[in-house]
């Protein structure tokens, strides 16, 4: 049992950038983190990467994942999924991506400001108004 845990323990040169970036917690399952990869939404060193390329570190990399974009330098390899603060120690996020997410996410909760749901379904009439809203000569 004791051979098990050395080879956990052992320092790897590389990493698959899938399994790493599903260790790192960036994605929630291993196929998202190869789709993102396939899609182009991964950057490693500027250019785009195969879901298979060895992540070693050093590497420098953009990440997009929804609305947010990362931009991250590998501190550390794993190819286990661990708790978020294990995650969190296998990369270091620029100051400046931090602070643009961070603006980003303050504009999207500025644009919904204000907006409030309908309580309740509409009726005949502003059923008909909303129709005729899409249809000008309709009024």
């Amino acid at each position: 049992m004791s051979d098990q845990h050395e080879s956990k323990v052992a320092p790897q040169a590389s990493v698959r950038l899938d399994l790493w970036l599903w260790a790192a917690r960036f994605f929630k399952t291993r196929s998202l983190a190869r789709q993102a990869v396939e899609t182009g939404k991964v950057e490693v060193g500027g250019q785009r990467a195969k879901a298979s390329r060895p992540v070693r570190v050093g590497d420098a990399m953009r990440v997009a994942r929804g609305e947010e974009a990362f931009e991250i330098v590998v501190l550390g390899l794993s190819d286990t999924r661990g708790p978020a603060s294990v995650a969190q120690t296998l990369y270091a996020e620029s100051e400046a991506s931090r602070l643009a997410r961070e603006q980003a996410r303050a504009m999207r909760v500025a644009e919904r400001t204000g907006y409030r749901a309908p309580e309740t379904k509409p009726d005949k009439r502003a059923r008909r108004l909303i129709r005729a809203l899409g249809d000008i000569d309709a009024m």
